[in-house]
Formats: C-alpha cells, structure tokens, sequence
C-alpha cells in the first residue's frame, strides 16, 4: 500500500496568517518559487512537544529570506508562535516542522519585484530521517560529482530551495547505487557536507569539520561542537582535503533531520562507529529531549 502523499493528510496549516485544512494550503501553478526558486525554508523537530532551537532556526529563516531580497510580512514570533500552536491542532509530540517563505505570482519572469511575499507552517510526525538499522551500523556514502557553489555564484549562506537541487540530484545517484546518501565537495575540490547535513570527522581523539564558508553552518553542527566541548574535546574547523578522509577513525553526519548519524564508509574510506560518535549520539539525544 502506498504512503500518503505529502498534499492529501489530515491536519492543519498555517498559511499567511490563518490555520487551513491540510488540503486547502496551496498555490497557484504560476508562484514564483515554482518557476524561479524563489523560496526559503527551515527544517526543525519537535521533541516530547518542543521544538529545539526554534527561535534560532527562525532567525536564519529570516536572515535567508532577506539574503533573497525578501521582506517578510510576518514576525518572528508570528511565526513561532503559528510552529507552536500547530503541534498543539496536529496533536503532535515528537514532529518535524517546517517553516517556508515564497514570492507569490503578481510577476512571471526573473523580475519579481511587486510579487507579494506569503509564509506558511506545515508539522507532520517524522521519527527518523534514516532507518535506525543504517544509523545503528553507520551510513554508507557515495562521493557525488555534483560540488557545493562558490559564495559569489549564489547566497550560500541562505537555506534556500534554489540550493537543493544538486543534493536531490546527488542523493539520487548514491541510493540508486545502493548507498545511503553522498558526500558533496565544493567549488575548490575540498570536503563540504553530505546532502542535508554536515559532517565531522575524528582523529586521535580530536574532531574535524570543514569550514563552513561556502554552505550552512548548520545550527545542529553548532550545538554538537558545544558538547563536545562540554566533553573536553578539541574540536578543529579547516579545510579537508579528500585524500585526509584515509586517515580518520571515525565519522558522522548532523542535522536536525539527521540528528548525529555515525558513518561507516565514504566511497573508498571505511570508519568505524566508534566511542566518541556514539558518546556525541547519547548526548545530543539527551539534550534534545531535555534529559541533560
């Protein structure tokens, strides 16, 4: 029997101000975002009924929807408030939640200066954006050939739907090759991040993760590099070169999707699921569910 497709659930959305039945809150074939990308987003989960960081992931919703030049005709507590109240209607605990802003369809070309800006919230239950069988023996990724951006081709620095269209294109690839997701390298050749979430590596006892300068900083990286810290862990951010990636120990993605994820293989390179990952694991699990 086939899933449920993401248009036709039950539930409400907040939509520009107001709560609509789930299969009310659409759009028109000719909106901005559809044809130009012109749409940013946020992903964020809700743990025994609160969402974690939500005001920071609002905060780069906003920042990433003025990087597209959009002025958005909401506030930021309208817009945490609709994310909570909404978990509230849903009936939902342990959810995703995902915010979006878009160019509606006054203009049709690349100009869209007078096209109104609309917002919407939409939260479904989503226990795991990886099985817990890969997570537990660690996520198998092929290398893409598809490369993140340079940040004077396009505001890498904004969550923006633009962006996603090599990582669909990457992932793709890798799980029609059997793999779980892909490693995508940037505009220079060095290493970036996976295709939603960023990656760290670990070496004698230290972590390593790349620079962030031409993809997000994610808000889940920042808050691992906190426990690790917590844990008196070094934690280094520089450039990695791929051929660096044979002498690590152990590796792990981390996202708010994919929370920390341990990995067991990068295309030639082989890790170990090892006692630092899983350390991270146990603690970013506790933080999220306020146990810690």
């Amino acid at each position: 029997m086939a899933a449920a497709s993401f248009d036709n659930m039950d539930g409400k959305i907040w939509m520009d101000g107001e709560f609509r039945d789930w299969t009310d809150a659409n759009v028109h074939v000719l909106t901005h975002a559809i044809h130009y990308a012109s749409s940013v987003f946020e992903g964020q989960r809700a743990y025994c009924g609160k969402i974690f960081k939500l005001e920071e992931h609002t905060d780069r919703l906003f920042h990433s929807a003025e990087l597209l030049g959009m002025t958005v005709p909401w506030t930021k507590a309208q817009i945490n408030d609709a994310c909570n109240e909404l978990l509230e209607i849903n009936k939902l605990t342990d959810a995703y939640c995902r915010p979006v802003i878009w160019r509606g369809s006054e203009m049709m070309g690349v100009s869209a200066q007078a096209n109104t800006i609309h917002a919407a919230v939409a939260v479904w239950e989503w226990p795991s954006y990886f099985s817990p069988e890969a997570r537990l023996k660690g996520l198998r990724l092929e290398i893409s050939k598809w490369r993140r951006p340079a940040p004077d081709t396009i505001p890498t620095q904004a969550k923006a739907a633009g962006l996603y269209m090599i990582c669909t294109l990457s992932k793709h690839a890798a799980e029609a090759n059997g793999f779980d997701d892909a490693l995508m390298y940037d505009y220079r050749g060095l290493v970036a991040e996976a295709t939603g979430a960023n990656i760290f590596f670990v070496k004698g006892g230290e972590l390593f993760t790349p620079t962030p300068d031409c993809f997000l900083d994610g808000i889940t990286r920042r808050t691992v590099i906190d426990l690790a810290h917590k844990r008196g862990l070094k934690v280094t951010e520089r450039a990695i070169m791929p051929e660096e990636m044979e002498q690590f120990e152990q590796a792990f993605l981390t996202g708010t999707a994919a929370e920390v994820s341990p990995l067991s293989q990068i295309g030639p390179y082989n890790f170990e699921v090892g006692g630092i990952t899983k350390s991270l694991m146990l603690d970013y699990d506790a933080l999220v569910r306020g146990e810690s």
